[in-house]
Parts: C-alpha cells; structure tokens; sequence
C-alpha cells in the first residue's frame, strides 16, 4: 500500500489545518492558521516497516477509525 500523503497506514488518519484569529497590533503579517501533524513512527506491520500513528500503537487490537463519510456509504450501500 503505498500512500502519497504522510498518514497512518492502519487508521489514515492525515494532518489538519486549524487555528484562531490572532489580533496583532501592528497588521503586518496576521497569519492564522497552522497545520497540525499526527505522532507518526515507523513500525512492523504485518512484517513490513510503515508509519503507524502513536493512538494506533497504543491500541494495535482495536478495530480501525472510521470516518463519518465511510460510515454514510457503508450505510448507503446496504439500504439499497
């Protein structure tokens, strides 16, 4: 599985822009967002070395994340 964006492999979980407005005195540069990485570390996984992130190598028996999109379409599907 090769991904192109720097992500868990086992929950995907990705970067997220967040941040507030800052009020700075002087105008000159009011940058307001940031971007927020998750914990990645390299690890085994089924034998092979991927970036795993440190919530899933807390809890390696847990069933993977699930967004709320994959939830919708699972759902979808199988009211159809």
């Amino acid at each position: 599985m090769t991904t192109t964006m720097r992500q868990c492999t086992v929950c995907h979980k990705g970067s997220q822009m967040g941040g507030k407005r800052r009020l700075l005195r002087g105008h000159y540069n009011p940058v307001n967002w940031s971007r927020k990485y998750p914990n990645l570390q390299y690890s085994k996984v089924d034998g092979k070395r991927a970036l795993v992130c440190t919530s899933c190598m807390k809890t390696p028996h847990k069933a993977p994340r699930t967004t709320a999109v994959a939830v919708a379409a699972t759902a979808g599907a199988a009211a159809k």
